[in-house]
């Protein structure tokens, strides 16, 4: 049988099986979303992943969220006050907010949550390192008091992204570490996660919140209102991407986190079908994850030698997407067309070179150690461009040992410090989107320097003069001067080797109405046209 029509036997197949389970169902029909990966991990503190970010929006809420326009507002929190200096902040909760458990949630849930958080998140430690004190007032009421200056407190509990301060009850965050998992999912958010029905990486459930209270305001990005008005909604997964555009083309899912980009040009043309337009910080950076603790990538020169055999026009190009929805020419490590973007020291990586490459490698004293790499085969998105990757390495001279898996399995070991020999990792291709990389704080190749606290483990003594500078700074201007600054050492030292930027857009059916079109998934207010 042809590869085509194995893939068309497939798709009908599996389409079958969805129409089937929804004949078997009564009642309103679910709205649908395939995910890009599989979801395992339920705690979005613990869990570093895209699709357990996903997860936790429905279910949970955050003190203060970004808009559409980038701007952080008022969440859960109906107000927050600086005091004259900014070294004190005020922060008043809503009334009426209740935990899926029936249990009002107070300032003691927001203080333990924000602590738990802060143990783990780049910016967050930052925030708590830089905090006298969080004081509770009253039930509605909590202070955080500074004891040095931080210009950016409501950045920190608006972070949109990986790992997002969101809130759960006090009895659960001060009992669980948070590198382990939560053992129970309670959240105040506008969906109820059915326990019952989760079947890990294939198949997660919710139900409407019948007393969630969204604010007043219309819903705006991942801000204001947020109206529950799918009564079941369901992440499901497919790891082929034909299986994915059969089973939009045919109503029988609602929406693809991200549209097969094979199948663009297709979709363009079908008016039943509308692709994002999202672009700026919603696009995504595909790079590679370096283990700065582990040999041989603990020595710089190997680490130049890693960045100087990739080359990002072609690493993009495995993807076959139209030129404007790519920017290979992207040097900021804060991506294009976000607040920081900046080129200094654009010059070290804008002509990528195998010989070069070779010549570092030799430098480095390699001695063609073997260096273990983590491929994420079922990922639509990273595994095209790890292949590229591999390739580009393999012909450079890097004696690669090649270890394909699943995005679930390799995230649990890409957390792990273990050796080489007891299931350890030298690099994995990942990718991020400008949400986690647009700002200093939380861009994953400086926000963490010296933190000890990632698995990757870099710590780049000039880049702390200048972080502690960028954290304490309010003034606009010099944030930027300061983040060209820290852009110019993480690129020197290889902090986080960038393979190309890239619009990968979602994709959804035009029978859904009130779709917020963010950048991830965002699926409150949504309703099918009658």
């Amino acid at each position: 049988m042809t590869l085509p029509a194995w893939r068309g036997l497939l798709a009908a197949t599996a389409l079958t099986l969805l129409a089937g389970a929804a004949a078997a169902q009564p009642r309103e029909k679910p709205l649908r979303l395939v995910v890009n990966v599989g979801l395992q991990n339920l705690d979005p503190i613990a869990g570093p992943s895209f699709v357990t970010r996903n997860f936790a929006y429905m279910v949970y809420d955050t003190l203060v969220a970004m808009d559409g326009k980038g701007e952080y507002r008022p969440q859960m929190l109906e107000s927050w006050t600086p005091s004259a200096d900014r070294m004190s902040w005020s922060f008043r909760l809503r009334t009426g907010l209740e935990f899926h458990d029936g249990t009002p949630v107070t300032a003691e849930d927001a203080v333990a949550s924000i602590k738990r958080w802060g143990q783990r998140d780049s910016i967050g430690r930052r925030l708590i390192a830089a905090t006298r004190e969080i004081r509770i007032l009253d039930a509605s009421t909590f202070v955080i008091d500074l004891a040095q200056p931080f210009g950016h407190v409501i950045e920190a509990l608006g972070k949109p992204s990986v790992h997002v301060p969101f809130v759960m009850p006090a009895r659960i965050a001060n009992a669980t570490p948070p590198t382990s998992s939560v053992k129970e999912v309670v959240g105040s958010g506008p969906f109820l996660f059915i326990k019952d029905e989760w079947v890990p990486g294939e198949k997660t459930s919710f139900r409407r919140n019948p007393a969630y209270r969204p604010r007043e305001e219309a819903a705006d990005g991942l801000a204001g209102g947020k109206r529950p008005l799918a009564e079941r909604v369901e992440f499901v997964t497919m790891t082929d991407v034909s299986l994915r555009a059969a089973a939009l083309t045919q109503g029988e899912v609602d929406y693809l986190e991200y549209a097969p980009f094979d199948y663009l040009p297709r979709f363009r043309r079908d008016r039943n079908l509308v692709i994002s337009q999202a672009g700026g910080i919603s696009q995504i950076m595909g790079g590679v994850s370096i283990n700065h603790y582990l040999p041989p990538f603990n020595n710089l020169t190997m680490r130049r030698a890693l960045q100087a055999a990739l080359d990002r026009g072609e690493i993009v190009a495995a993807h076959g997407l139209p030129a404007d929805m790519t920017s290979p020419d992207c040097v900021s490590v804060y991506m294009c067309g976000t607040t920081y973007t900046n080129d200094a020291s654009g010059d070290l990586i804008r002509n990528p070179s195998l010989d070069r490459a070779r010549a570092l490698l030799k430098e480095a004293g390699y001695a063609n150690e073997r260096i273990a790499i983590l491929q994420p085969a079922d990922s639509a998105l990273i595994n095209p461009m790890a292949m590229v990757v591999i390739d580009r390495l393999k012909r450079a001279g890097f004696n690669l040992d090649v270890q394909a898996g699943d995005w679930s399995s390799i995230a649990g070991r890409w957390v792990t410090r273990e050796p080489i020999d007891k299931g350890g990792w030298n690099l994995v291709p990942v990718i991020y989107t400008g949400f986690d990389l647009a700002d200093p704080l939380s861009n994953v190749g400086i926000g963490y320097n010296c933190t000890n606290n990632q698995p990757w483990g870099y710590c780049v003594e000039a880049m702390k003069p200048v972080l502690d500078a960028y954290v304490a700074e309010s003034d606009p201007a010099k944030r930027k001067a300061l983040a060209a600054e820290l852009q110019k050492l993480a690129i020197e030292n290889v902090t986080f080797s960038m393979d190309g930027q890239f619009r990968s857009p979602a994709v959804w059916r035009s029978e859904l109405k009130g779709v917020i079109d963010f950048g991830f998934p965002v699926l409150w207010n949504i309703e099918r046209a009658k």
